[in-house]
């Protein structure tokens, strides 16, 4: 259980990691604001400080879920498993908030947040 559990964590924090890569690398980039229903190039700039904000909070939850994995395979378990899923059930939040914002969410809110719902739930079975 342990595998699939860090299997379906690491594949969250892989998921944030890019979220993280085009919210605060790439939003300027057309392909990248439309996939974010971005109306235009303008509001992507005015948009562009709140994104780059946004995206770093993806990295630092997938940083944590990463260490938390690390951690809880070099040994130290009760770390390990605290910060993975702190981590995980943070995003899970983060995607039940974004829920909350309006019915055309839902698609993303599930791609947020399955992975870490499926890591959160095996991670609490390990």
């Amino acid at each position: 259980m342990s595998v699939v559990a860090s299997v379906f964590v690491g594949l969250a924090a892989l998921l944030h990691v890019s979220i993280f890569w085009m919210e605060s690398i790439a939003w300027t980039r057309p392909e990248v604001w439309r996939r974010f229903s971005v109306a235009d190039q303008q509001s992507a700039d005015v948009t562009r400080p709140m994104a780059y904000n946004q995206g770093f909070y993806n990295l630092f939850l997938a940083l944590g879920a990463g260490l938390g994995l690390v951690l809880w395979w070099t040994g130290h378990e009760t770390a390990g498993k605290t910060l993975v899923l702190f981590a995980t059930g943070s995003m899970l939040a983060a995607a039940t908030v974004l829920v909350t914002s309006g019915r055309r969410y839902l698609r993303a809110a599930l791609t947020q947040g399955t992975l870490p719902l499926l890591g959160l739930l095996t991670f609490l079975a390990a």
